[in-house]
C-alpha cells in the first residue's frame, strides 16, 4: 500500500459525475464548480469530493497561451475548427477537450495538515492507476517531451501521454485536476494544439518558450490498451472504485445551500475570463 493511499482510503467520498450533464455547457462552469468545492471542502463544509466531468470541443488556454502574438488569429482558427476557448485559472498551458476526454477533479482541505504539491499530484497517480489495473505498472509519470500542456506528472505508457494533472488550491482546499484521453486520437489533438501554436507565434520571438508539439508522443488509453475504452465506462469505475475506497459515497450534486456560493465563484470565473479574451 503506498504513503498516498491513506488520502483515498477514507471514511466517506462525495461523487459528482457531470460527465454527460454538463457537455453542452462552458467549461468555465466546471472551473467555478472546482472553486466552489475547493472552498467548501476546504472548509469542511463537504467531505472531500470526486467531480467527473466532460464539455463538447473546447481548448482551455493557459495564462501563457493567452499571451500569445497572434492570439486572436489563434482563437478564429480554433473558431473555424468548431472549438470554443476559454482561459482556465490553475497552471499549465492549452489542452483540448471534447467527449472522448475525461476530467476528473479531487478536493482534499487542508485543514488539518498542510498537503504539499507534490502529494496532490501522486494521490492523483495512484488513483489513476487503481482505475486501470489493466495498464499493470506500465502507467509512469515524468514530462514527456513534445507533448501539449507538458508537466513533470505527465501520465505515460510506453512514452505516450494520455493524461495530464494540475492544481487549483483556494480557502484551505486543493483541486487536483487530471485530463485522461480516453477515446478517440491522441495525436490528432495534439495536432490541434500544434496548429494554435503555429497560428499563434507565426514564427514571432517571444521571452516564454512554447512547447514544439509532436503529435505522434500522445495517444488515448483506448490506443494504449488496445481496446474499444469509453468515458461512461470510465465513470462507472470511479464510482466503483470509491465504494471499494470509502465506507459511504454520498452521491449528487450542489445542494440549494451550496447554490450561492457556486454562483458567486461562476460569475467571477466568467468576468476573469471576459477580460482575458478581450
Amino acid at each position: 500500500m503506498s504513503i498516498y493511499d491513506s488520502y483515498l482510503h477514507i471514511p466517506e467520498w462525495r461523487f459528482m459525475d457531470e460527465s454527460i450533464s454538463a457537455r453542452n455547457r462552458s467549461a468555465l462552469e466546471s472551473f467555478a464548480a472546482d472553486d466552489t468545492l475547493c472552498h467548501l471542502v476546504g472548509q469542511k463544509m463537504s467531505t472531500p469530493t470526486i467531480r467527473t466531468w466532460v464539455h463538447d470541443n473546447t481548448v482551455v488556454l493557459g495564462i501563457q497561451d493567452h499571451r500569445l502574438p497572434l492570439i486572436n488569429d489563434a482563437v478564429s482558427m480554433l473558431e473555424n475548427k468548431g472549438y470554443k476557448s476559454i482561459v482556465r485559472n490553475s497552471g499549465g498551458l492549452a489542452v483540448v477537450l471534447d467527449e472522448g476526454v475525461l476530467n476528473i477533479s479531487m478536493i482534499f482541505t487542508e485543514q488539518d495538515k498542510s498537503i504539499d504539491i507534490s502529494t496532490g499530484y501522486e494521490v492523483m497517480l495512484e488513483f489513476v492507476r487503481m482505475l486501470f489495473p489493466e495498464a499493470d505498472g506500465q502507467i509512469e509519470a515524468y514530462e514527456i517531451v513534445g507533448s501539449y500542456c507538458p508537466g513533470s506528472y505527465d501520465l505515460s505508457i510506453d512514452g505516450r501521454k494520455f493524461a495530464g494533472i494540475s492544481q487549483r488550491r483556494l480557502r484551505q482546499g486543493i483541486a487536483v485536476q487530471v485530463y485522461l484521453c480516453v477515446e478517440g486520437s491522441g495525436s490528432e489533438r495534439a495536432e490541434l494544439i500544434r496548429d494554435l501554436y503555429e497560428v499563434g507565434l507565426q514564427g514571432e520571438e517571444t521571452k516564454f518558450s512554447y512547447p514544439a508539439i509532436k503529435p505522434e508522443v500522445m495517444a488515448s488509453l483506448s490506443e494504449l490498451l488496445g481496446m474499444e475504452l469509453t468515458v461512461n465506462e470510465v465513470v462507472i469505475r470511479v464510482q466503483l472504485l470509491l465504494q471499494f475506497l470509502a465506507n459511504d459515497v454520498v452521491i449528487g450534486g450542489f445542494q440549494e445551500d451550496e447554490m450561492e456560493l457556486y454562483s458567486f465563484y461562476l460569475h467571477r470565473v466568467f468576468e476573469r475570463n471576459k477580460k482575458m479574451l478581450i
